[in-house]
């Protein structure tokens, strides 16, 4: 594919003026909605074909949650793309002040493997609710995902409007080296850095959604049942391969065996039988030897087993780990959770401060001290209290990382944002032209000027 005709393409087309207007967006946001639907056999399949990942979990974490953002932004778009008043200073009377959003252009969007689906079209809603043209990257690591989603953009949208481009890493720098206005990159830190400095050589804005290692802290004052049920499911979701799993869990010394016990039963009622059928494996063989080597950085007081033939790896729990561990110098990415167990709750914050601010953090807490003092203490992306995962699920809670694990954010409105340039316009009346701004400058002119800009 000749990439510059192609962005030269829909840098023509969106100078048209075809995208701006609201009508146009809510039409291309259908077809996409349709588009899904039409599809959704078709990447249910594929998504097993991957990385067996059962239908339930494909709707749960991908399709549904595209179809989800389809709709607000259906409700919302005329409304955030309205310009919106401001009060004018009394300086500039009489005139009036409006924030106006405008789409950037042309962006591109670099998609992840581990939700292929949803982190690929999620931030394409965006994009088009905006008023934007785009190009899809969706990631090869999940070759057949990649097919379905490149032949269902290629069959709804004309490529000037929205492109998908399939390939590896020399169709990703291929791309990074057009002149695309906006870009949006989720991936690892590594790839980040990458995208970072060659948007820098054309001062071209960017998000970049990345990862880290999202902590969990478990107190003493917890619902420790509830607490390991929680862990468990954010877990074993995806089988680990989520941005956001929780990667590791501080857990108050005197409730490590209860809320060990809670993991088992839990588990036990997630496969029953330990019938593992329904979880995803690993990715490829790459991140499975990765992941698997990841087994020995402490003692699995629940799992530890391993399929070499199915890349699939059971939910381990590790204790008896140490901070130093392999386990614990990187994001694991898979369904192992190493336990530290403490004894006072600033030993927890003070490691946490200590390493890259994360993507989310997790507080099991009945305390409403224990949560303000960790709040207060602790930077990271996002996260929940009594809960896992699941503040992703909200359209109006916006998803980003800080620091090392991201910059800027989207979902709902964020994403209408995110994709837009907001301008700020101070529209002023002919008449009357007041003196005292000009030339020449004047005692009397200045004390004017100071009442009005006290």
């Amino acid at each position: 594919m000749d990439f510059t005709a192609l962005v030269q393409s829909q840098h023509d087309y969106f100078r048209t003026g075809a995208t701006r207007p609201a009508a146009f967006r809510e039409a291309a946001l259908r077809k996409l909605r349709d588009a899904v639907l039409r599809n959704q056999r078709e990447l249910e399949a594929a998504m097993a074909q991957d990385f067996r990942k059962p239908a339930a979990e494909v709707y749960m974490t991908e399709t549904g949650m595209v179809l989800a953002e389809i709709r607000c932004h259906l409700r919302h778009l005329r409304a955030w793309a309205a310009d919106k008043p401001v009060p004018a200073p009394l300086s500039q009377f009489p005139s009036r002040s409006f924030l106006s959003p405008e789409p950037y252009g042309s962006v591109l969007i670099l998609a992840p493997w581990n939700y292929p689906i949803q982190l690929c079209l999620t931030p394409l809603v965006g994009a088009i609710s905006a008023g934007n043209c785009a190009v899809v990257k969706p990631s090869a690591y999940t070759p057949a995902t990649s097919r379905v989603l490149a032949r269902l953009l290629s069959e709804t949208f004309d490529p000037a409007f929205v492109a998908a481009v399939e390939g590896g890493r020399q169709e990703n720098q291929a791309l990074l080296d057009q002149p695309f206005d906006y870009i949006f990159f989720t991936g690892s830190k590594a790839v980040g850095r990458l995208v970072m400095e060659k948007a820098a050589q054309r001062l071209t804005p960017v998000t970049l959604e990345l990862g880290g290692k999202s902590p969990v802290i478990v107190d003493g004052t917890a619902d420790l049942r509830t607490a390991a049920r929680r862990v468990m499911f954010g877990k074993v979701l995806n089988a680990g391969q989520t941005c956001v799993e929780p990667d590791y869990a501080f857990v108050r010394e005197d409730a490590l065996e209860p809320f060990l016990a809670g993991c088992r039963a839990a588990l036990a009622e997630f496969f029953p039988n330990g019938d593992f059928g329904e979880m995803p494996v690993i990715v490829n063989e790459k991140h499975y030897a990765r992941v698997k080597a990841l087994l020995s950085s402490g003692r699995a007081a629940i799992g530890g087993g391993f399929d070499d033939a199915r890349r699939f790896i059971e939910p381990t729990v590790l204790v008896d780990v140490g901070l130093d561990s392999p386990v614990m110098q990187e994001e694991i990415f898979g369904p192992i959770l190493p336990v530290i167990v403490y004894s006072d709750l600033q030993t927890c914050i003070d490691y946490i401060r200590a390493h890259d601010r994360p993507l989310a953090l997790y507080l099991f807490t009945r305390s409403r001290l224990t949560e303000r003092l960790v709040l207060d203490s602790c930077s990271f992306g996002g996260g929940c209290i009594n809960d896992t995962i699941v503040h992703l699920a909200s359209d109006r809670l916006p998803f980003g990382g800080v620091g090392a694990s991201g910059m800027g954010s989207y979902h709902g409105q964020k994403s209408f944002e995110t994709f837009s340039h907001t301008r700020s316009i101070l529209k002023k009346a002919n008449w009357p032209d007041l003196p005292m701004r000009y030339h020449p400058y004047t005692e009397q002119r200045l004390a004017l000027v100071k009442k009005f800009l006290k």
